[in-house]
Parts: structure tokens; C-alpha cells; sequence
């Protein structure tokens, strides 16, 4: 038996094929729902998975505005960040990160939530930064990205 012809190729550049999904996140519980789109984004579904690769789908979220925390989470867990200055350490909730979504002045398809909670489960380098741009949430039902034909999933059939 040859053991040569079973080598594991990694993905390359041009073997990756990113795909457009779409997740519904209504009446899901933000961290599951999170975890889950971190693996569709790190590409861990696929079998070409490669860990230093970006070869993860872009994920669209929809209804962000209607997912849920279980307990009493939504006001009471606090999300520490520092400034870079003396007695700069402020501190929110999610909450505050949900009305804050809702300006008018926020830059739309980058929810403050979201995007907090899935960078926490995304790699610490320039990967993780590079996969998280590949990440849009939506308030409403409706997202500019229809041109590009995403397919929508059931993120509740994903283990």
C-alpha cells in the first residue's frame, strides 16, 4: 500500500472557495449563535480547513436586534476595555452595546455586540482580524449584500 496518497493537502489561495451565507438570529441565545458563525467564519465546517488560512465563508446576520440572553446577562455582565490612559479602564454592558447599534450614526453591518462577542472567539492575530471583516450584522431584515446571492442557513442544524 502506498502511504504516500494519503497526505492531507492544505488549502491554498486558490483551492478556497468563500461562500455568502446568511444566519437568522432570532430568538437565539448570543453566545451559541456566536461560536457557531466564529466556525463558519474560521472555515472549521469545510474539509479543506487549514488553520492559518482564511478559508471561512462570509456570514451576514440578520434580526440582530432580536436575539436573546439567557439570566439576567443583558444588564448585568460587564464588557471591560481600556483606553490607553491613566484611569482609562470603561466598562458596558450589552445593553448599552444594543442601543448603541441603533444610532443612526453607527457604521451599519458592524453591530458593537456581535462583533465584541465573536472577536473573543476568533485567533489573536492578523488572521482573526482579517477573518472578523468578513462578518456583517444587520438590525432588520434587509442587508445590502442581495447582489451577491448568499444562501441562508439554519444555524441550529450546525453542531
Amino acid at each position: 500500500m502506498d502511504s504516500l496518497s494519503y497526505k492531507t493537502v492544505p488549502a491554498t489561495p486558490a483551492t478556497i472557495d468563500k461562500e455568502w451565507v446568511v444566519v437568522d438570529a432570532t430568538d437565539q441565545v448570543l453566545g451559541r449563535l456566536c461560536a457557531k458563525v466564529a466556525k463558519i467564519l474560521r472555515g472549521k465546517y469545510k474539509a479543506n480547513y487549514t488553520p492559518y488560512m482564511d478559508c471561512g465563508d462570509n456570514v451576514i446576520i440578520i434580526n440582530a436586534d432580536k436575539v436573546r440572553m439567557t439570566g439576567k446577562k443583558f444588564t448585568d455582565r460587564v464588557y471591560l476595555r481600556y483606553t490607553g490612559y491613566p484611569g482609562g479602564q470603561r466598562e458596558t454592558t450589552p445593553e448599552v452595546l444594543m442601543l448603541k447599534s441603533q444610532k443612526s450614526s453607527f457604521k451599519p453591518g458592524k453591530h458593537p455586540l456581535f462583533m465584541k462577542v465573536v472577536k473573543g472567539m476568533l485567533p489573536k492575530n492578523r488572521l482573526g482580524a482579517r477573518l472578523l471583516g468578513n462578518l456583517y450584522v444587520y438590525n432588520g431584515e434587509s442587508f445590502p449584500q442581495t447582489d451577491l446571492n448568499p444562501k441562508k442557513i439554519d444555524i441550529n442544524k450546525l453542531k
